[in-house]
């Protein structure tokens, strides 16, 4: 599968605002299908205080928030960096995307932590099957900070860069994540489930 685009991807967070979002705008840079989405009950980010986080509906746009932060503390907001990944977010799509609520079918879904990972195998598990097509479910931890956010988003095009080559991925993906754990000497969950 020469041809990125032919390949349809999911990118999978808490919140679809950091890593999902940085991976996204990576992999479509690199001219893959990709669609990104969070598994969280409502979108979470940092508030001025530890245990005050600013909370927000899956579905507020990037703007809305991006315009509330920026009346709450601009300086604030700036300075931790959220004004500028919601700058970014808001130049990638229109708003935030609950994994559990697209019908959307995708040839692979990486997630960029266990718990994620688990809630969408959860989901994929519980839902009824449609017409039993394959999709491979990846796991690739990446700690929920900017700088993180960005090598991890580098980690998962050369993943999903090097699956793209295969001509029979259902076949080839067992060898081809071991390759990649070896070369970058991580561990990747992978669970083959049906749409």
């Amino acid at each position: 599968m020469t041809d990125p685009s032919k390949l349809s991807v999911a990118v999978v967070c808490s919140s679809n605002m950091n890593r999902s979002m940085e991976a996204h705008n990576f992999l479509a840079k690199k001219g893959f299908n990709v669609r990104s989405y969070g598994t969280g009950e409502r979108v979470k980010l940092p508030g001025m205080a530890f245990d005050k986080p600013n909370v927000y509906e899956f579905g507020t746009s990037y703007e809305d928030i991006y315009r509330d932060l920026e009346t709450k503390d601009k300086e604030f907001y700036t300075q931790n960096g959220l004004l500028h990944m919601l700058d970014r977010n808001r130049r990638i799509k229109k708003c935030p995307e609950r994994f559990q609520d697209t019908k959307e079918q995708f040839d692979i879904i990486v997630t960029v932590e266990e718990r994620v990972y688990d809630l969408v195998v959860l989901h994929m598990e519980s839902m009824e099957s449609v017409d039993n097509r394959p999709v491979h479910v990846l796991n690739v931890d990446v700690v929920d900070n900017a700088e993180d956010a960005l090598m991890g988003a580098f980690l998962i095009t050369d993943m999903i860069n090097l699956l793209a080559k295969s001509t029979d991925l259902d076949n080839d993906i067992d060898e081809m994540i071991q390759e990649f754990e070896e070369r970058r000497n991580r561990v990747i969950l992978h669970s083959v489930l049906f749409y």
